[in-house]
């Protein structure tokens, strides 16, 4: 005879599930109504987060600079200076031609998917072209709206020039006074919050500081050896574009998994139309040696602290964030995610229990153990 369900405890788990629902829903709407915010903030928010990464960049230059003596406001001025003399050098000498290579390389890739296309369509797959006609039609409009916006973004930062320009400048005073006042900011953080509020928000702002700090840094040195490594391979071959190329390498990098295999794949269609399919091989070999050498040996050696995320995770937030805000939502989507899991551990911290002490035989017999 089969077992009657509990009218007190099946009312119960309703309760419960009625309960968990509404307040996951409060969550759900609150975390909607941030995302509006943010949104209509974004203006503001954005010269706020490219400051940030600025100074995560700049800051060890800055660190050194005031250990050895020099006054906060010296140091972040003459790290600021160098900067600006740093950026304008590369905007003069590889930025603008990139930009002006960008069409020739977008009209590159789309020669090369075309290529492939009819090698498809040929011996020995033999695929029919009306099956792959919508594929290719719609990759030759992603990768055109992708390579386009991905070199647009190194030039300007945002979509125009002017908005580009307003965006630097904010950011770059941002970022200067971040350096020179920035060690200051969790002890008066602290002074203003109460109750616990003053000890678990800085905890967290530290926190997510080094993991964002850890990711930049990393990124910007792996995707420099990238772009060195995969540029130098492309000039011997004599693969034309070499300069777009590996910026696009090294801004790839950004943008870890989706990224690599987005610059791998421009890379080996240029090889493919400018020198052929033997060519195209051996950059792609080139490719996955570097991408090899870059997960098992650079990465590892440069990035002390891991992001702590899951490369599915860092897959389904990047997929995400390209959805929601294009290039800048892939961009800021694995440290975001990275930044949420700081925030999730030390929640799962604080609300876990004590570990028990295991008890001793005198808990057990009551007499001590002789010696």
């Amino acid at each position: 005879m089969s077992a009657r369900l509990s009218s007190t405890k099946s009312a119960a788990a309703l309760r419960t599930s009625a309960r968990v629902s509404a307040e996951s829903l409060l969550v759900l709407v609150m975390a909607a109504v941030a995302l509006w915010l943010l949104g209509r903030m974004w203006s503001v928010v954005w010269p706020l987060i490219v400051g940030l990464f600025l100074t995560t960049l700049t800051w060890p230059l800055t660190r050194f600079l005031r250990r050895r003596g020099w006054r906060p406001a010296l140091a972040a001025s003459a790290v600021t200076v160098l900067f600006l003399l740093v950026a304008t050098g590369i905007v003069a000498l590889i930025a603008v031609p990139v930009a002006s290579q960008s069409g020739e390389l977008t009209d590159g890739v789309v020669e090369g998917i075309q290529k492939l296309r009819e090698w498809a369509a040929g011996p020995p797959l033999n695929i029919g072209d009306d099956q792959i006609m919508g594929a290719s039609d719609a990759a030759i409009t992603r990768i055109q709206d992708s390579v386009g916006s991905m070199v647009g973004a190194v030039v300007t930062g945002v979509g125009t020039v002017f908005n580009g320009v307003v965006t630097a400048v904010l950011a770059l005073f941002l970022m200067f006074f971040f350096l020179k006042d920035g060690p200051r900011f969790l002890p008066w953080l602290t002074r203003q919050l109460p109750g616990r509020l003053a000890t678990d928000v800085p905890i967290l702002a530290a926190r997510g500081w080094d993991t964002l700090g850890a990711f930049v840094r990393s990124q910007a040195f792996v995707g420099l050896l990238d772009a060195v490594f995969i540029g130098l391979g492309l000039w011997i071959l004599g693969v034309p574009l070499v300069l777009p190329l590996a910026v696009l390498t090294f801004v790839s990098a950004f943008v870890p998994i989706v990224g690599a295999l987005f610059a791998g794949l421009v890379a080996v269609l240029i090889a493919l139309v400018s020198n052929g399919l033997t060519d195209a091989l051996i950059v792609l070999a080139i490719i996955v040696v570097v991408q090899q050498l870059e997960g098992n040996v650079f990465q590892p050696m440069i990035q002390s602290r891991g992001l702590g995320l899951h490369a599915a995770v860092v897959l389904l937030a990047v997929t995400l964030g390209g959805s929601l805000a294009g290039v800048v939502g892939s961009l800021l989507a694995v440290p975001a995610a990275a930044l949420m899991a700081v925030v999730w551990n030390y929640l799962r911290e604080q609300l876990s229990d004590p570990p028990h002490e295991p008890e001793t035989d005198e808990a057990h017999t009551g007499t001590a153990v002789p010696s």
